[in-house]
């Protein structure tokens, strides 16, 4: 999916009730389509559109930059990056945890490792298993870390993954962590974009570009092969092959396995964004699963699959699963019979309460949700006699609970713990006892004192309510004068929830400014239906939410359009580029981000056409007629009086691509409209590929924000 970009600044959120109905919506009634003129620009690393790219640069830096307020702002974002007092995230491999940390000493990062009672210490003395910085430095490549992806359960030997740029194309290599060394001879896979699964210690189950055929229209791999350790990696036996057709991600293997012993390897067919089909792999060959198309396999537990359910289900001679359940599949009935199972329930989301995440570890099951956008977290067990128990663990409210790890070799998990104004905090938690203990709080990065978090509501043009969070001062004046940030995302079932953003706070809370999350249509936090209603046709909603709350912030003097800004990044960045094509007069500032914004040409654009399931075709007639309406590349206007927004995009980024921002921006140049333009070259779907890249990235954002709300 076009995922929200991955900017310090950015704190993104979504989500609340839905709307009911399935009459399709239009914008802006029926729209002309506006001829194409700058398909040139779509060769991103041809010598002409490069040639325009520096050129725009360098206009907008002689602006934002020179700004006095740039440097201080990039010191004051880059201080908080690298601040020491950063919580250290564990991941739980083997019996040890592990780290990747970067700060001033380590641009790019390094791989690090303790054990559990060490790392509960005040000040952990790590073990350095991998530098990327130093792995740059001896290859001459600019390498991102990606991961690790490693053999479970002890997770001694992975595959390193090392992106040129911060792209999403991999490079991986074979590395056993038990000797901190990549592994001479070892599987080492060329750049791509690729899957991959341990099977076992000597075999891969791999979806890449494997020549000709192999690949769908968005993209990505629609075979899987198998490949030996010591064979060449063109000599990999295809298993499984989908068809060029199967537009969402890559089709792909899972190897499943749990504390009781159990392994399942399981393909997943991906025929749009949001449909899948399963498939067990058997020696005798791989064999259908009988689930519904909108379903999710998310891990395997005493020998059962647990499923989550994005639609209404009834198994053959079986009672109805509703829509958002989570349901356990006996591993050997599916074995033996995969077209005939009999789930059993394990959890089913009420008018108010859905599933979030899940996470395994030895013996139990971890599932957090929302509950009226309040954080929730479970403990699950299955029972002898095939039921499923649960327990649920102390968090407090008003705060983000995450899953962030968990043990596969014990029943160890942390949990995460964040709020707008509270900087995380880790519990670790013991599932077979059910119990969370304090583990680590991070200091606070910028000063919260003065500033106050409050839940309020707007009505959406079709009568939907919309919650969105306000974090202003304790002694805000109503008067309409205050300089205002509001931001969203509003797409692919994304749950987004209040969350930490240090950078936020320093650059623009202490400064006075007032940050809005608005919870609109699209997001997962009431379950697939919120999301589904904004689908295709139905997209109007989203935006219909977002502008609700830009006009309930106006109404209660919180703020007015001369000082009101927005921000989105991805499916975010075309939620802004539509609010300023639709709403020019209602914003002062406008930052949009690596966005989408052709949508009559995004199918042939980067991975565009995987997302076809949430946006719907340009070849369908219909669909068509809606995307022409709300496509802000076709709905410039040359007689038009719009705010100068700032487009920002990297020249690396190989899921939407950097070629939407170039065409928007060429249009308004042909328009004589003023805009700011910035492509770096780094940082794929992102704000910059290491620290000092985001760093400028934030400070060039707020630089502009404030210009634009406060001056």
């Amino acid at each position: 999916m076009p995922q929200k970009s991955n900017t310090a600044a950015v704190t993104l959120m979504i989500g609340f009730l839905f709307c009911s109905g399935s009459r399709p919506i239009t914008a802006q009634g029926p729209s002309p389509e506006q001829p194409d003129k700058y398909t040139w620009l779509e060769d991103i690393n041809g010598e002409k559109p490069m040639e325009w790219v520096k050129a725009e640069n360098a206009r907008t830096a002689a602006v934002l930059e020179k700004d006095p307020r740039f440097a201080i702002l990039e010191a004051e974002a880059l201080k908080v990056l690298e601040s020491p007092d950063r919580l250290p995230i564990p991941q739980f491999r083997g019996n040890d945890v592990y780290n990747t940390w970067r700060d001033a000493a380590h641009l790019r990062g390094i791989v690090r490792r303790t054990t559990i009672e060490d790392y509960l210490r005040a000040d952990p003395k790590w073990e350095t298993v991998l530098d990327y910085d130093a792995l740059s430095k001896a290859d001459n490549q600019s390498w991102v870390g990606k991961g690790l992806d490693c053999l479970h359960p002890d997770d001694q030997f992975c595959l390193v993954g090392l992106s040129a740029g911060g792209e999403d194309a991999l490079t991986l290599r074979e590395m056993d962590l038990k000797t901190g060394k990549f592994v001479e001879g070892g599987f080492v896979l060329p750049r791509g974009k690729q899957r991959v699964a341990w099977v076992d210690k000597d075999t891969l189950l791999i979806s890449r570009d494997w020549g000709p055929g192999s690949m769908s229209e968005a993209g990505y791999a629609i075979t899987v092969r198998e490949w030996k350790r010591g064979t060449p990696l063109e000599s990999a036996k295809e298993i499984f092959r989908g068809d060029t057709k199967d537009n969402g991600y890559s089709n792909n293997a899972q190897a499943l396995s749990d504390g009781q012993g159990h392994r399942a390897v399981i393909i997943q067919r991906n025929r749009t964004t949001f449909a899948h089909d399963y498939y067990l792999v058997r020696p005798e060959g791989v064999k259908k699963l009988a689930l519904p198309e909108k379903a999710e396999v998310e891990g395997l537990l005493d020998g059962q699959l647990i499923v989550t359910l994005a639609q209404d289900w009834t198994p053959e001679g079986q009672k109805n699963f509703i829509q958002g359940s989570v349901v356990a599949l006996p591993l050997d009935a599916t074995s033996k019979d995969p077209a005939h199972l009999k789930p059993a329930i394990v959890f089913t989301p009420t008018t108010q309460e859905f599933e979030q995440e899940i996470a395994t570890t030895k013996n139990h099951l971890l599932l957090t949700t929302l509950a009226h956008v309040q954080g929730r977290a479970y403990v699950y067990t299955h029972a002898a006699d095939g039921r499923w128990t649960r327990n649920q663990l102390s968090v407090p409210n008003n705060m983000t609970v995450g899953i962030v790890t968990a043990s596969r070799t014990g029943d160890q998990f942390f949990l995460d713990l964040t709020g707008f104004l509270t900087p995380p905090s880790l519990m670790l938690g013991n599932a077979q006892t059910a119990t969370l203990t304090p583990a680590k709080a991070q200091k606070p990065l910028f000063d919260a004192s003065n500033d106050v978090v409050e839940q309020l509501e707007a009505t959406s043009k079709d009568g939907t309510k919309v919650p969105y969070f306000v974090v202003h001062r304790k002694d805000i004046q109503y008067d309409g004068n205050n300089p205002t940030l509001l931001t969203a995302y509003g797409g692919f079932q994304i749950s987004e929830t209040p969350e930490y953003s240090a950078a936020t706070g320093k650059l623009w809370l202490e400064r006075g400014g007032v940050y809005v999350d608005a919870n609109i249509r699209g997001g997962g936090e009431f379950g697939p239906a919120w999301h589904e209603a904004g689908l295709k046709t139905h997209r109007q909603r989203i935006y219909d939410d977002f502008y609700a709350v830009a006009q309930d912030l106006v109404t209660r003097k919180i703020t007015s359009s001369r000082h009101l800004g927005i921000m989105g990044g991805s499916n975010g960045g075309l939620l802004m580029g539509v609010e300023f094509t639709q709403h020019p007069e209602m914003w002062s500032a406008v930052v949009i981000a690596v966005p989408l914004l052709d949508m009559l040409g995004f199918e042939h654009l980067s991975a565009g056409a995987s997302w076809v399931g949430e946006y719907g075709s340009a070849s369908v007639p219909e669909e068509r007629a809606f995307l022409a309406s709300i496509s802000p590349y076709n709905q410039l206007k040359p007689d038009a009086k719009y705010p100068e927004p700032l487009i920002f995009t990297t020249t690396k980024d190989d899921r939407v691509g950097p070629v939407h921002a170039r065409k928007f921006a060429a249009r308004m140049e042909e328009f004589h409209e003023p805009f700011f333009y910035d492509e770096i070259t780094e940082g794929g779907h992102g704000a910059g590929a290491d620290n000092k890249q985001e760093a400028r990235s934030t400070a060039e954002y707020f630089t502009y924000l404030m210009m634009k709300t406060m001056d």
